[in-house]
């Protein structure tokens, strides 16, 4: 176990000195807003903080400060030390990155009152002086031994660059757009989060709707149509039926809802007749990225298939499956979920749950590795998983979470959003195009990952159709 231990006045000799190395990052300068309230945008705001120096003076003062009283508290003198006074100078910038060496050096002692006077000074890994000056203290008379105590963990979650780095990879393939219906855009924050999308070249939108109430919206958002094609339509309903045809006519590769119900779309969707049936079951999955996970996590089936049996379990995952491929999963490790980790007859989630497994290891469900029945926290957690004697390639490092109904699995994605703030988007696939299931109270990430899936999704659509002709 690791101690500090002071140094009392009487064995402090002047010329003694003690010294401390860190490095600054941008969690000093998050933690030193979130504790002090100091929202300068030279310190927070990454666009200000370009064109200013001043972002810098946060390495000056209160970081550079307190690694000094730092020293002066657990090092030299140590536990014990009353901090009476600090002045300080700022001689040069202090920037994320740099390395910082904080030297204490005794200086003056008052035996009549107990005092120290020190030397402080910061030098960067250049060996320069960035700050100096001198701090006063009533050292310790007493000795001091004792444990160092573990600070908790501090975790900071910046949702918005989470999202940039999660976009920055599907722009990283160079993709061209694609035309995508958007089935009855007729709301203002639908229709900005439409142009973002298209501004991201994502999709090349076609707005399915009433045109004067999609250009009403349009105005009351601020939103440019010019560019847009609109095809006019006299109601939503008449908006998902025009949108369906169009991806039966090939016009468009992809469709995301807007302004209509999930279920007004997929049943008209999933018709024989005239829908866009395929001979696989249609089913959606969601992708999220939790900050407390440490890769991207596919959920499915929470929007569609309501108790689906042993046959549409097959589709569902292989529908997953497929995505994560796309996304650059080579062999997904499929958790397949129940309330117990052990097969119940009683229970016919666990009994499909291995039967699942099965079918995978007969190459009934190809490209993914699978273990299951699992509970959720075997799934996602090594340590649930190894304390309950689980081993194997999926528990606790799942890739994808296939649920038993509908229910489970929109519980889970909800609590997933909305306690650890996850970033999410959603798709549907096994229909002959990818369909998103957008809504007009998904915030603007959700639907900017969401045209990203469409996008991605279509390509890898026209890929197997380019292979299934040769």
């Amino acid at each position: 176990m690791e101690h500090i231990e002071n140094r009392t006045f009487d064995e402090i000799q002047v010329g003694d000195s003690a010294t401390l190395e860190r490095t600054l990052t941008e969690q000093d300068i998050t933690l030193f807003a979130v504790m002090s309230g100091d929202i300068n945008p030279a310190h927070v705001d990454p666009e200000y903080a370009k064109s200013s120096r001043f972002r810098e003076v946060i390495g000056h003062g209160m970081w550079s400060g307190a690694l000094i009283s730092t020293v002066l508290g657990t090092e030299f003198p140590g536990p014990g030390t009353i901090y009476l006074g600090q002045n300080l100078r700022f001689r040069r910038p202090v920037k994320v990155g740099d390395t910082i060496t904080i030297k204490v050096t005794a200086k003056e002692k008052d035996a009549e009152k107990g005092k120290v006077v020190l030397d402080t000074e910061c030098l960067n890994q250049d060996g320069e002086i960035v700050v100096s000056g001198t701090a006063e203290v009533i050292a310790p008379k007493e000795k001091v031994r004792r444990p160092r105590v573990d600070l908790p963990e501090v975790r900071f979650d910046d949702k918005e660059a989470r999202f940039r780095e999660v976009m920055g990879r599907v722009k990283a393939r160079k993709l061209a757009p694609v035309a995508t219906a958007i089935v009855d855009p007729a709301a203002p924050e639908c229709l900005a989060s439409v142009a973002a999308a298209a501004a991201e070249g994502a999709i090349v939108p076609i707005l399915v709707g009433v045109e004067a109430r999609i250009r009403q919206a349009a105005a009351d958002g601020g939103v440019d149509l010019d560019g847009f094609q609109i095809v006019p339509v006299a109601s939503s309903r008449d908006a998902i039926a025009e949108a369906i045809r169009l991806a039966r006519e090939g016009r468009v590769e992809g469709m995301m809802k807007a302004g209509v119900a999930t279920e007004d779309l997929i049943v008209p969707v999933v018709s024989a007749a005239k829908g866009l049936r395929t001979e696989r079951r249609v089913s959606h999955i969601h992708v999220m990225d939790v900050p407390t996970y440490p890769k991207p996590l596919l959920i499915t089936d929470s929007m569609i298939n309501i108790a689906p049996g042993l046959s549409e379990k097959r589709d569902i995952a292989q529908n997953a499956i497929d995505l994560a491929h796309w996304l650059g999963i080579p062999a997904p490790k499929v958790a397949v979920l129940a309330a117990v980790e052990t097969v119940n007859p009683k229970m016919p989630a666990t009994i499909e749950a291995a039967t699942l497994c099965k079918m995978a290891e007969r190459g009934q469900i190809r490209g993914g590795i699978f273990d299951g029945p699992l509970t959720f926290d075997h799934a996602v957690s090594l340590k649930a998983a190894e304390t309950t004697g689980i081993r194997s390639p999926v528990a606790g490092q799942a890739d994808i979470l296939l649920v038993p109904d509908l229910e489970s699995g929109n519980m889970i994605a909800k609590q997933l959003m909305f306690l650890t703030d996850a970033l999410s988007a959603g798709i549907v696939l096994g229909a002959r195009v990818p369909i998103a299931l957008t809504s007009r109270g998904d915030d603007r990430r959700s639907w900017l990952a969401s045209a990203a899936l469409v996008q991605l999704a279509a390509h890898m659509y026209r890929s197997a159709a380019a292979g299934a002709l040769r």
